[in-house]
């Protein structure tokens, strides 16, 4: 007898190729109470798009192609188990769909470095940023918070690292039952593969489970670098959102209002987790940099024509070439200031750098940094302060003279380290 067909609640999985997405399916396929789709909107978008693929004709005339009939009769129509699973590459959600795939069931997202992707992409399709859907990835992650579900972001490298621990939060995030059967599956072609199997699966159908990754990467093709400069912003979207089921949690902010701000890099203000200096500039290379610390009180910035003064003096010592006036300065300092809505009980770090190496040798390219922190008063204007002595010495001036501000600040640095730790939160 054929079982009873019924109502089923449907899991989305939204991916790029190459993303353990078919590995994730077999996981699936191994519950007792759910069902898998593999890839059921590839008929339509090879109709609507147009795409070329040596299976093309396969597909089309074995596989439903009209978007509104998959979405009602296939991906929603009654099944015979509790779950559903679909999964489905980010670029197959073409225009024209019923806003029902969006708004039913449960989703959520499977990510993967493009830098872990693109070395094995082009064995079938020749790779495009639009082939690999991270910024469609992208955009579903963004209409599905709009409609009030953020969907569960998971990354294809916590598979590899730790299956279990991310299947079972992957699980608990969708609110169904983990079951360890989802760990393992025979080697082999399945009977839920689509029709590009032959094509896209060879790997996949010598595996039983999710291996480890190799200790060392493929080559990468450096003739797609600037598709993976192109792709690595999307991705890296994306990863922020990622649970972490492997590592430490991030350690909790002094002040919590700091988890949001904006920073001047250069020559634009950008949120924090975007506000990178690059690893070739001078800074990161050789402590290359001259910096001031800016209190800001009352909607004033606390002796800002004198933090200037030591600022230029600083970078005339180390002949810094292309210094910013002090006006275009003061312009990004009031500008992030006024964008961050911070006049009081703020912190500015001002810093300012020689700029990236291209050579073993420095680069007269300047950069500028402006960091911009809530942060109370230091010390107790009441009751004044205490100072510690260290046994750690500053430079000699002969050496390294300490009236310049530089960002060689390792002795300080050490003499905070060594000092008793009833000390530790004096500031000196």
């Amino acid at each position: 007898m054929a079982a009873e067909q019924g109502e089923v609640e449907v899991i989305h999985s939204w991916s790029a190729p190459r993303s353990l997405s078919t590995s994730l399916t077999y996981s699936f396929h191994q519950r007792d109470d759910t069902e898998v789709l593999d890839e059921p909107l590839y008929a339509t978008f090879l109709q609507v798009t147009g795409a070329e693929r040596p299976y093309r004709e396969d597909v089309l005339s074995k596989m439903e192609n009209d978007g509104d009939k998959v979405v009602k009769d296939v991906i929603f129509g009654p099944g015979s188990k509790k779950y559903r699973f679909c999964k489905h590459m980010a670029k197959q959600r073409v225009p024209g769909l019923p806003s029902d795939l969006m708004k039913k069931g449960k989703h959520f997202i499977l990510i993967r470095n493009p830098l872990d992707i693109l070395p094995s992409f082009d064995k079938v399709v020749p790779p495009s940023f639009l082939e690999l859907g991270l910024g469609e990835l992208v955009s579903i992650y963004s209409e599905l918070c709009d409609l009030g579900t953020p969907p569960p972001v998971i990354d294809a490298a916590d598979l590899h690292e730790n299956p279990e621990a991310t299947l079972q939060c992957l699980c608990e995030d969708l609110q169904i039952p983990f079951q360890s059967s989802m760990l393992k599956w025979e080697a082999g072609p399945k009977p839920i593969d689509g029709i590009w199997a032959p094509w896209w699966y060879k790997s996949v159908h010598k595996s039983t489970g999710f291996a480890s990754e190799r200790k060392y990467p493929a080559e990468f093709p450096f003739s797609l670098y600037h598709l993976l400069e192109q792709s690595l912003p999307f991705y890296n979207l994306l990863k922020r959102q990622v649970k972490r089921v492997s590592s430490l949690p991030p350690p909790d902010l002094p002040v919590p209002a700091n988890e949001k701000l904006l920073a001047w890099v250069g020559d634009e203000i950008l949120p924090r987790e975007s506000a990178k200096v690059s690893v070739f500039d001078s800074v990161v290379q050789g402590g290359d940099s001259v910096w001031e610390g800016l209190r800001i009180y009352d909607g004033k910035v606390f002796k800002l024509e004198e933090h200037l003064d030591r600022l230029f003096d600083s970078a005339k010592a180390l002949a810094f070439e292309n210094v910013p006036t002090r006006g275009e300065i003061k312009d990004a300092i009031f500008k992030t200031l006024i964008r961050n809505g911070m006049f009081n009980n703020a912190h500015i770090r001002l810093s300012l750098t020689r700029g990236k190496k291209v050579t073993s040798g420095m680069s007269p390219a300047f950069n500028r940094y402006v960091l911009p922190e809530w942060k109370p008063p230091v010390y107790d204007n009441t009751k004044g302060i205490t100072l510690v002595t260290a046994t750690t010495r500053r430079n000699s001036p002969n050496n390294l003279d300490s009236k310049i501000h530089h960002n060689n600040l390792l002795n300080n640095i050490l003499a905070k380290v060594w000092l008793p730790k009833a000390s530790l939160t004096v500031q000196h």
